[in-house]
Order: C-alpha cells, then sequence, then structure tokens
C-alpha cells in the first residue's frame, strides 16, 4: 500500500466521485450513472432503460456540484499541507491567517445589499478573502522580512475583526440570517455548471502552484537559516506559499462555503500514512481532500434527505474528535 499511494487515493477518489452522482434524495443506481457518463462521449454509446430525469438530475445539478465539492477539498486539504510546511506546525490550516474570515464578511456584504443576485456572492468573498491577505502581510511584515510569528498574530487580529463585523451585519439585517449561516456554515449559494467554469481556472492554478511548492517546503523544515544557506530565497518562497495557498483557499471558501477541519486533519492522515515529503505529500492531499469532502457532502445530502445538511457541519462532528485524537496521541509521544 506504500509504495503506490497515488494509485490508492485516485481510486478512493473515483468511487467517491461515482458515490455522489449516484446517491441523493433521489437515487441512481451507480451502474445507470457511470453509462449516462460514459455515453456522453464520442467513442461510447449506451442504451439503458432509466427514466430521462435520471439524465437532467446528474448531468445538470449533480455533476457539477459533485466537480465543485471534489475541487473545494482539493483545494483546501493542498493549502493546509502548505501552511503547515510554511508554519513546521501540524496544527496549522488553511483558515490560520484569516482567509475564510475575510471571505465571509464580504459574502455576507454582499448578502446585506438589497436587489443583488446571488452569483455575485462568490465574488464578494473573493475580494473579501483577498483584502484579508494584504491586511495581513503587510501588518505582519517587518522591513524586508515577513516573521511567521507576526503573520500569525496578524491573522487572528483581522480574522476576529472581520468575525465581529459579519456577526454585527448579520444582527443588522435579519432577512439574510439563514442565508448567511448557510454560507458560513459550508452551503453553497450557487449550483449549476457557470460557477464552476468562473471557479475552475482559479483552482487549477492555485493547486499547480501548490504543487510546484513542495521542494521548497521540503528545504524549509530544516530552519530558516539553513535554507538560506542551501540557497533558498526564504522571504520570496513565504511569499510564494502564502500567495498560493491563500488564493485557493479563498476560491474554495468564496464557491462553497466556510468548510472546517478539512484541511487539518487529511494532510495529517497522509503524513501518518505516507510521511512528510511534501513533494508527495501536497499531491497525495489534494486527491485526500477530494475524497474526504466527496463523502461528507453525500453524507450532508443523504442524512436529511430530500433536505440538505451543510457539510461544514458534517466536517466539523467528523474532524473534531479526530483532531482530540491527534492531541491525544501527540500528548502521549511528548510524555514517554
Amino acid at each position: 500500500m506504500k509504495t503506490r499511494p497515488f494509485l490508492v487515493i485516485s481510486l478512493l477518489l473515483g468511487f467517491s466521485f461515482l458515490l455522489s452522482i449516484a446517491l441523493g434524495a433521489v437515487t441512481i443506481p451507480p451502474g445507470n450513472a457511470l453509462r449516462i457518463l460514459l455515453g456522453r462521449l464520442p467513442w461510447f454509446e449506451f442504451f439503458g432503460d432509466w427514466p430521462s430525469y435520471f439524465e437532467t438530475i446528474l448531468l445538470d445539478l449533480r455533476l457539477p456540484h459533485t466537480i465543485l465539492v471534489a475541487l473545494t477539498g482539493m483545494a483546501l486539504a493542498g493549502s493546509g499541507a502548505s501552511f503547515q510546511g510554511l508554519f513546521r506546525n501540524p496544527l496549522a490550516d488553511p483558515y490560520l491567517i484569516g482567509v475564510a474570515s475575510g471571505a465571509g464578511l464580504g459574502a455576507i456584504i454582499v448578502m446585506s445589499i438589497p436587489q443583488v443576485g446571488r452569483f455575485l456572492i462568490p465574488i464578494g468573498a473573493f475580494l473579501g478573502g483577498l483584502g484579508t491577505i494584504a491586511a495581513v502581510y503587510r501588518l505582519a511584515k517587518v522591513g524586508r522580512i515577513v516573521p511567521l510569528t507576526t503573520l500569525i498574530l496578524a491573522g487572528v487580529a483581522i480574522g476576529s475583526f472581520t468575525s465581529a463585523l459579519t456577526s454585527f451585519l448579520m444582527l443588522i439585517s435579519d432577512e439574510m440570517i439563514l442565508q448567511a449561516m448557510s454560507f458560513l456554515l459550508g452551503g453553497s449559494t450557487v449550483a449549476g455548471w457557470e460557477p464552476l467554469v468562473i471557479a475552475l481556472p482559479y483552482f487549477t492554478v492555485g493547486l499547480a502552484l501548490l504543487v510546484l511548492g513542495g521542494h521548497s517546503l521540503n528545504v524549509l523544515q530544516f530552519g530558516e537559516e539553513q535554507a538560506q544557506q542551501l540557497g533558498l530565497h526564504v522571504e520570496r518562497v513565504k511569499l510564494f506559499i502564502i500567495i498560493s495557498a491563500s488564493l485557493t483557499t479563498a476560491a474554495a471558501v468564496s464557491f462553497s462555503g466556510v468548510i472546517g477541519f478539512v484541511g487539518l486533519v487529511v494532510p495529517h492522515i497522509i503524513r501518518l500514512v505516507w510521511g512528510g515529503d511534501y513533494k508527495k505529500l501536497i499531491p497525495l492531499s489534494i486527491l485526500g481532500g477530494g475524497v474526504t469532502l466527496l463523502l461528507s457532502d453525500i453524507l450532508a445530502r443523504t442524512i436529511m434527505a430530500p433536505g440538505y445538511l451543510p457539510v461544514g457541519i458534517v466536517t466539523s462532528l467528523i474532524g473534531a474528535p479526530f483532531f482530540l485524537w491527534i492531541l491525544r496521541r501527540a500528548k502521549k509521544e511528548v510524555f514517554w
């Protein structure tokens, strides 16, 4: 198993993807779902006796939703692995420097404007995340360097400030509370192919940049001074990782809401099973994040069917106990 990690996780991702497009308020047999998908390819031709609405549900609703969920999980887990490598702290996650809080504030601001379309909510969230990144980086910068400690402190301060503003806006606008709560709990505000088409370039570029940073993160594990002596431009690498991981996180939050624990837990599991080489850890975390969020989304869609439970609640219910187990395990290792 340890010699073929990419094959193992890729198979899990394919299985999770098939389950996601098949299960929901209306169950489509996985075999039929696969035949419907393959039938859209030019070199396959299938004729089935399934109801016509199966194709409508699968192709117009579940397929774009499933792809967006998978990309979101990949973005969060890849960003989490990168932040853990940058801060050399296994407890770091994609929201450490306040990106989620800023994106949430941007989304709530758009929701509070009367007669604004739901499709503008991701744009507001993305701009809020970008603004937070810029503010945190500027506050943390000391001369020409960005100490990681001040970066975290600036992120906590800005995150608390934006969270307070978000709460204030929700209190003074009763009409948007349910929609805002859904977003903050990990509920997507848009559906269909159009948001996926818009989000895809951000996810593709962001994930590619995260994978490219693997070697630099390996060198950075020796410490900043040692990495500098080995020829690594430490401050440039910091900026590269911060921008890549933060933009990827902002894109994920903008289109899928605030989803916790995926970026924290998935890299932990990958590190425990396959080691801490970031050239493998980041791409494996990306694939594992897709698997994790797809399975969580399936639970969210089936537990309260035909209703929908925000997927952020599911990831928190599963991730929090796992996180406590990690802490307990770490305490035992330190003690003994």
